[in-house]
């Protein structure tokens, strides 16, 4: 049985991995469109192509490596092996996708773009369904997933620091910069995690269901249902905005300059906001905590309409901005840790470990709800007749911060009441254990 209490140490080797890889985020998602239809010459369209066949292959892929951690059997556990060949493929990849020699194609982008997007999935679903059975108690569960996803958090602000820090203004320099760095802080953190955190082995207590019997029995799990909703409400909640700010900083507030400090200051108030949510957790408890954290940024976000037009709009720009980005330190620390609970539904009715899956599935719906932000908002936009190069009336700027900001704070508030009476608290999770100790 996992021990109920980490040391520090333990908790900290264990969550270092997740700054390196939260750094390759930026420019895989952000540089990496513009690098190769601008530097490498290739058509854009192209681009988007390659790059969506490759994300619509994660519907099979995700699934399939998370049911695979769950059925491994080694010497060094169930997750590390995984982790192992993971890193160095997609290393391989990074270096391929941001170092191509001269003339590289289409081929090149799909065969290096799927080696790092599948070894990054290989490498991330184990090290997080990893996470989840490191403990069985309630509250050391929040204590681990606070300093991973903190670090997650730390790894985005550094990848939007260092490039600025260096000088580095090109998105070539940029991409090899932070693809780099982030091979050379993960390599070691990866291989300290693998070395020094322990990773069990379950015992086999029945046959273990296939692929497809096992989404079935998943996508049963009521508890779990209705956490993967609030996820996929709150991630549309918290993509639109990423997708609109900084055309609200261009079209509406006219200071596109800042648009990075402000970010720093959300960014940094998600660091500064994981202890807090940590006591909270601990003292009321995991569901509360966020539904509490989700209903404070959906209230916050309904005030940016009132500032717009007031003197020191930046000002009080950067006060709204703390509020949601603390919201957004518990949309990162806590929900893998009630994922973690509901694994144990799981596992009190059926005998068998498989977070992996259970993390796959999220991982699914988190990316499903990032799709959608823009793909709502942007035809939308369009179809208003907004313009982002300026030339606006009020009708259109309305309807961006109806995007912006009034229909994301809307859905925190929905996400925020389908988690006020989520089932498992700490007392029912401890009764999950008991009976998963009783069947053992």
């Amino acid at each position: 049985m996992p021990n109920s209490r980490l040391s520090l140490r333990t908790r900290l080797i264990y969550a270092a991995p997740a700054l390196p890889l939260a750094m390759l985020g930026l420019p895989l998602l952000v540089i990496l469109p513009d690098f190769w239809a601008g530097s490498m010459h290739m058509n854009l369209a192209t681009v988007g192509f390659v790059l969506t066949l490759v994300r619509i292959f994660d519907v099979v892929v995700d699934p399939a490596i998370g049911r695979c951690s769950d059925l491994s059997h080694s010497r060094f556990g169930r997750r590390k092996p995984f982790m192992a060949v993971a890193m160095p493929v997609a290393a391989i990849g990074a270096v391929g996708l941001f170092f191509p020699p001269h003339g590289a194609g289409a081929l090149w982008l799909f065969v290096f773009y799927a080696l790092v997007t599948w070894g990054w999935t290989a490498l991330s679903l184990p090290y997080w369904a990893w996470g989840a059975e490191l403990s069985d108690d309630y509250t050391e569960r929040q204590r681990i997933t606070s300093l991973r996803e903190g670090g997650t958090i730390v790894g985005i602000l550094l990848s939007a620091i260092a490039p600025v820090a260096l000088g580095i203004t090109t998105h070539v320099g940029q991409a090899h910069l932070l693809s780099l760095l982030t091979i050379g802080l993960a390599t070691p953190f990866v291989l300290f995690a693998l070395l020094l955190v322990p990773d069990k082995l379950p015992t086999r207590r029945s046959t273990p269901a296939g692929l497809g019997p096992t989404l079935k029995l998943v996508a049963s799990n009521l508890p779990f249902r209705r956490l993967i909703l609030a996820w996929a409400v709150n991630g549309l909640a918290n993509g639109l905005p990423a997708a609109l700010i900084l055309i609200v900083f261009d079209q509406i507030l006219h200071a596109p300059a800042a648009s990075g400090p402000l970010l720093l200051v959300y960014f940094a108030a998600g660091v500064i906001s994981v202890p807090v949510w940590l006591k909270c957790a601990a003292r009321i408890g995991k569901h509360q905590t966020w539904a509490a954290a989700m209903a404070m940024s959906g209230i916050a976000f309904a005030f940016v309409p009132a500032i717009l037009h007031v003197p020191h709009v930046l000002i009080l720009f950067g006060i709204i901005s703390v509020f949601t980005g603390a919201g957004l330190g518990a949309d990162f620390t806590i929900p893998p840790a009630i994922q973690a609970d509901v694994v144990d539904v799981d596992e009190a009715a059926s005998g068998e470990q498989r977070a992996g899956i259970y993390f796959a599935a999220a991982t699914m719906a988190q990316k499903a709800g990032n799709a959608l932000a823009p793909g709502l908002a942007f035809p939308l936009l369009g179809l208003v007749g907004f313009s982002t190069h300026g030339g606006n009336d009020a009708m259109q700027d309305a309807a961006l911060m109806v995007l912006y900001c009034g229909i994301p704070s809307a859905l925190k508030i929905v996400a925020a009441l389908i988690m006020r009476r989520f089932p498992i608290d700490r007392a029912a999770q401890q009764d999950l254990r008991a009976a998963i100790a009783a069947r053992a």
